[in-house]
């Protein structure tokens, strides 16, 4: 096949999608402007087809229930999640999630909010799960047998909102202005090769999990598979899904640190392991052959967020961008300088993570 004469008339932006993190290690709390700003300023990093924030400490009135975001084709669908819902869980509060008619969102789907504990004596088919499994066991039940029903988050004291369109859009539909949050994570879509719709839009969360990611796993494959057979179910139709199922298995069900699962996700090549201590290389060599399936391949720049922090990472070889920036107890991530300075133009150290080397930022005690 011949190229176009004038090929340089074809653009493809290869790097294209805008993550942005921000956490205030005090637990002060960050107005939710601050993640929309930044967003804002990445507006090209994305083409419509999806925006998202997950928000940390924002159900302070709440905090020691599930808050269980779900979003639904319809009522019916809404009916059936419902039912489910009130059999295995004690629901303290549950209402519609505070929306504002935005013209360019078009079709919503219904967005619901449940804060609720799991029943203490709960039916059959959960008997003997510890607390957690209980909760992740719910949501792959509701997400895989109610039709046109998703929980698209599950954590205590956070929150996700996201949905089909650029993220000013999806923060004037969610009233993300309205929140306040010591911990933020956000999302700008530039959707390659999976669809563009609701669900599939970031952050993906389970439990207090939240990971918004630039780039592409092509290992979704391998990693689905993987996953499947320790009882997660991937339904979103979207490569990033299989990163927050592995941080919930790798960390929270193996015990892995976080600088562990790291080198899971972006592992050493094996020449540098050849070359490192037989100490080290022991270790490294253990952790490739028990956690092979969860390696991440493709370009990847990620965002992490949980009840203990904000985590970064890049891919091995660093394919996509990821910039770390400190002011004051304030700890900033993102694709771009420029939305960082957008929302705090005065920075105390600015910097450019090593590939394959985490950044985790813990909340104070």
């Amino acid at each position: 096949m011949k190229a176009p004469e004038r090929y340089y008339d074809f653009q493809k932006d290869i790097s294209g999608c805008g993550i942005f993190g921000v956490i205030d290690t005090k637990r002060e709390l960050i107005p939710g402007q601050v993640p929309i700003d930044g967003m804002a300023c990445m507006h090209d990093r994305g083409n419509g087809l999806g925006g998202g924030f997950a928000a940390y400490g924002i159900y302070p009135d709440h905090a020691d229930k599930y808050a269980l975001h779900l979003m639904c084709d319809d009522e019916p669908s809404l009916a059936s999640a419902r039912k489910i819902i009130f059999e295995y869980f004690d629901v303290e509060h549950d209402e519609p999630i505070p929306t504002r008619k935005t013209p360019v969102i078009k079709n919503p789907p219904v967005v619901w909010r449940f804060f609720a504990t799991p029943k203490a004596v709960c039916p059959k088919d959960c008997k003997g799960l510890a607390e957690q499994d209980f909760v992740v066991a719910l949501v792959m039940k509701i997400n895989t047998t109610v039709p046109g029903a998703f929980v698209f988050s599950s954590g205590k004291n956070m929150g996700a909102f996201k949905g089909v369109g650029f993220p000013e859009d999806i923060a004037e539909f969610f009233r993300v202005d309205e929140y306040e949050a010591y911990i933020w994570t956000a999302h700008n879509r530039f959707p390659t090769n999976t669809p563009g719709w609701w669900g599939g839009a970031h952050p993906f969360t389970l439990l207090d999990w939240s990971i918004v990611h630039n780039g592409e796993i092509s290992s979704y494959g391998i990693n689905r598979r993987w996953l499947c057979e320790n009882d997660y179910l991937c339904t979103m139709m979207t490569d990033t899904e299989v990163v927050a199922y592995e941080l919930d298995l790798l960390v929270r069900k193996h015990g892995l640190s976080r600088e562990m699962c790291s080198k899971v996700f972006a592992p050493p090549f094996w020449d540098e392991i050849e070359r490192m201590p037989e100490r080290e290389k022991q270790v490294y060599t253990a952790l490739r052959m028990t956690y092979g399936p969860g390696m991440l391949n493709g370009p990847f720049a990620i965002l992490v967020g949980n009840s203990q922090g904000l985590w970064g990472l890049n891919d091995r070889i660093k394919l996509r961008p990821l910039l770390v920036a400190e002011k004051d107890n304030k700890v900033f991530m993102s694709s771009e300088e420029s939305a960082v300075r957008k929302v705090c133009p005065e920075l105390d150290r600015v910097w450019m993570p090593k590939a394959g080397e985490p950044v985790i930022v813990d909340l104070e005690a």
